[in-house]
């Protein structure tokens, strides 16, 4: 069955007669009969799902104007405008939007905040009546990860969550369509989709991604295609009858639950309705054939037979390491950092995370290192801890499905790590230890993973989401131990159907050459049935065995990868000196790796040894931003890393004023950014102003909703050499033209950049602007160009 939702509110609404900067939610109890007006024409064009006219409506949004006091009220009354008009006839959907603000640590918004507000509002439009929750218009998945989380809590209802996706594929975060259904399935979504941001010609691939991703109902709301400025009127240009000539190929794409956003008005709907009508095919459920997956913000790591195996890197781990113990102890955190890179590089798709120090307090340091390295590596991390308290704190601030580094039959850890699993949507590594001990054979240890299962099935999870560990013991004292671990990966493959995972070090405990023996055990135990060794991806025989064990299992196709890795190796032996890198070289990677805490020294080093500050400028840190820039524009990183190591230079140009203090950097220039009259999403604009900041742009930031004539006035006051202006609602559009067109009666010869998510490139060209930024690094190069050209 095909549910058709409503089409955009805004703009309905302003047709109505509500005014540029006034609260469209305002109207649910000022105006309630014009919202059940703009209902009933939504079901009478053959609507079931109508949506409530609470898409700002939490108390962080309502308080710009000064409303929050009203949530639960406007709220309410949104459900009772909407039940006026469906009747028995629709459901009614309570529309729940983003906050406008990044959770930590991307920005200042504390994730049980978000949880907060998403609750209170989410409660409200429970106990008023709602028949479905749509999440919708997310940017970032861990916005979407609270709200789901609060949602989950606050109703039995069936939760949609939409994320918006840019026109390469991803959020503005970099989350693709495959990792969020996969995250939210996992959390606990009812039915997942897309929105807004693009017309249905290019979400058509996204909603197909989606659907071979998760085996839930899948919806779509696309825009009434691309805005466009004619006469000095924002138009979607696409038609009603264009646009529902889509909706066969969404639908068989894999979607079932099909609207419109921006743009679109019940002539539209009425055309997709009778398009829905019409057809003769039924729409179908995908349902992928089962797999088990870890994702992290921007990445998805399969696990199991069909797929590759995967190395979880162990180093990041201070048992027996005091100096690492010692750093986290201080907190201290550069050399975790180091440890996670460098793995990776050697071959680890996810990190093993273990912060078991004593003396700490491990709920804290879990949350801030699971934070930082989030930001850092796109590979998955598995949570190592034996405390549910830090377990969950590294939960909840990790943007992904992670790995819960695990469980065993005890009935303590199965009861207060299983619940936390299914709350988050983690996968989980099951230990078949029991309060007897560890089973000697392998029969015995598929018993005792049997039990697990069982349990684990209970609390909700199932088979895709366990890992066994066939448990390795050493050979040393028992000359069966690693034919009977061989054994327990053969049995699990065979009769259990879950991904297999162990250490592999503890089978040469006490001999000599352990990298020998672990290296022929890891390969006889890939052989096996092993998906998933945890081991120290730095060993050189280790990773001579993994290359050559890849290919002949045929996961390395035609040895491409072997080859490439050996083909250039010399013949003879040749002695290698190593040289530490020069500590501009150092520097520039600190950027790259937005080592926050680590660049500081760094840049008293090089003033010490006597590099000006304008020579560590040019050469280090431009170089990594521009490193960075480069890397962004090619798809190989995301914003978080890019914010991330514009923090860090940050850093170091504010070191390089403590050490001296007569020294200033010089500004690259001045730009004035504002977010336009009637709009209040400060988003984008606060990414753009954070990034032009930390690349040395002296920035004035007006904020949200500003008048032309104010911009026109800072303008006059501040003569930048540049002027941003956002703009995120369709509604707000033509204010952009209008500004620009103030600044250019003033007679002021200010460069225009303009940006924002309903924003085009023609669009910008159509408003006169000087140059359209698609996003904050492009903002950021172009404003040095403009600048440059100009100079």
């Amino acid at each position: 069955m095909i549910h058709i939702f409503d089409g955009a509110m805004g703009t309905m609404l302003h047709q109505a007669g509500l005014e540029p900067g006034e609260c469209p939610e305002l109207w649910n109890i000022e105006q309630p009969e014009k919202v059940t007006l703009i209902h009933r024409q939504y079901v009478e064009a053959g609507a079931t799902i109508i949506e409530t006219n609470t898409f700002g409506a939490n108390r962080i949004k309502l308080a710009h104007y000064g409303l929050e006091n009203k949530t639960i009220a406007i709220n309410a009354a949104a459900v009772a405008a909407a039940r006026q008009a469906t009747g028995n006839h629709a459901k009614i959907a309570g529309s729940v939007g983003p906050t406008g603000k990044f959770i930590a640590p991307l920005g200042d918004l504390p994730f049980d905040t978000a949880y907060d507000v998403f609750f209170e509002q989410i409660s409200a439009l429970d106990q008023a009546g709602i028949d479905f929750l749509i999440i919708e218009t997310i940017i970032d998945i861990q916005e979407m990860r609270a709200a789901l989380l609060a949602a989950k809590a606050a109703t039995r209802k069936p939760i949609i969550c939409q994320l918006s996706f840019d026109a390469d594929g991803r959020t503005v975060t970099g989350t693709d369509p495959c990792t969020a259904a996969i995250t939210l399935e996992a959390m606990g979504a009812t039915i997942i989709g897309a929105n807004c941001s693009l017309g249905p010609a290019q979400l058509l691939p996204v909603i197909e991604t989606l659907a071979q991703s998760c085996s839930i109902p899948i919806s779509v709301q696309p825009n009434a295609g691309m805005p466009e400025l004619i006469n000095g009127q924002t138009v979607f240009p696409m038609k009603a009858d264009e646009m529902a000539a889509w909706i066969p190929k969404l639908i068989a794409a894999g979607a079932t639950f099909i609207g419109g956003c921006c743009g679109t008005t019940p002539a539209h709907i009425k055309a997709i309705r009778q398009t829905v009508d019409s057809l003769t095919i039924q729409a179908k459920y995908r349902q992928h054939s089962g797999f088990t997956a870890l994702t992290s913000r921007t990445r998805t790591t399969y696990l199991g037979p069909r797929f590759a195996p995967v190395i979880i890197g162990e180093r990041i781990n201070p048992t027996g390491r005091k100096a690492l113990a010692k750093e986290i102890k201080e907190g201290n955190f550069v050399a975790v950092k180091k440890e996670a890179l460098a793995q990776i590089k050697a071959g680890a798709g996810i990190l093993d995370v273990n912060m078991g120090v004593p003396g700490i307090n491990q709920t804290a340091v879990m949350k801030q290192v699971i934070e930082e390295l989030s930001l850092l590596v796109d590979v998955p991390l598995a949570i190592d801890t034996t405390d549910p308290a830090a377990l969950e704190a590294g939960l909840k601030a990790y943007p992904g499905r992670a790995l819960i580094n695990s469980v065993t039959a005890e009935s303590e850890r199965l009861e207060s790590f299983l619940p936390l699993a299914k709350k988050y949507g983690a996968t989980v590594l099951c230990l078949p230890l029991s309060d007897n001990g560890v089973p000697t054979t392998a029969i015995e240890r598929v018993k005792v993973a049997k039990q697990i299962i069982d349990i684990a099935i209970e609390h909700g999870l199932n088979r895709h989401d366990l890992l066994l560990d066939a448990l390795v013991m050493t050979v040393a004292t028992d000359a069966r131990a690693a034919a009977e671990t061989l054994l327990t990966l053969k049995l699990y493959r065979e009769q259990l159907g879950c991904p297999a995972v162990m250490g592999l070090s503890n089978v040469s405990f006490g001999l000599p050459r352990r990298d020998l023996m672990n290296a022929s055990f890891c390969a006889m135990a890939l052989a096996s049935g092993l998906d998933a060794p945890i081991l120290n991806p730095f060993d050189p025989l280790m990773q001579d065995i993994w290359s050559a064990t890849t290919a002949l299992s045929g996961h390395d196709s035609q040895a491409i990868a072997y080859s490439k890795k050996y083909v250039d190796m010399p013949t003879q032996t040749v002695t290698i000196t190593n040289t530490a890198p020069d500590i501009l070289t150092q520097i520039r990677q600190s950027v790259i790796n937005g080592e926050t805490t680590g660049v500081a020294p760094l840049i008293r080093q090089a003033l010490a040894e006597d590099y000006s500050p304008l020579t560590i400028t040019d050469q280090a840190l431009t170089a990594a931003m521009n490193e960075v820039g480069q890397a962004f524009g090619q798809g190989r990183c995301f914003l978080p890393q890019v914010l991330l190591s514009a923090e860090t230079m940050r850093t170091a140009f504010n070191t390089i004023k403590e050490v001296l203090p007569a020294h200033t950097t010089q500004s690259l220039g001045t730009v004035l950014l504002a977010t336009v009259k009637g709009d209040i999403h400060d988003l984008g604009k606060n990414i753009v102003a954070a990034l032009m900041e930390n690349n040395g742009f002296t920035v004035i930031d007006l904020g949200k909703d500003v008048a032309p004539a104010t911009i026109v006035a800072a303008t006059e006051e501040h003569h930048p050499h540049i002027v941003g202006l956002c703009a995120l609602m369709t509604t707000t559009l033509p204010q952009v033209d209008i500004t620009i067109n103030a600044l250019k009666a003033a007679g002021f010869g200010v460069k225009t950049i303009v940006g924002g998510a309903v924003l085009t490139e023609s669009y910008a060209q159509q408003a006169g602007a000087d140059a359209y930024a698609a996003n904050g690094v492009a903002a950021v190069n172009i404003a040095k160009q403009l600048l440059s050209s100009n100079n």
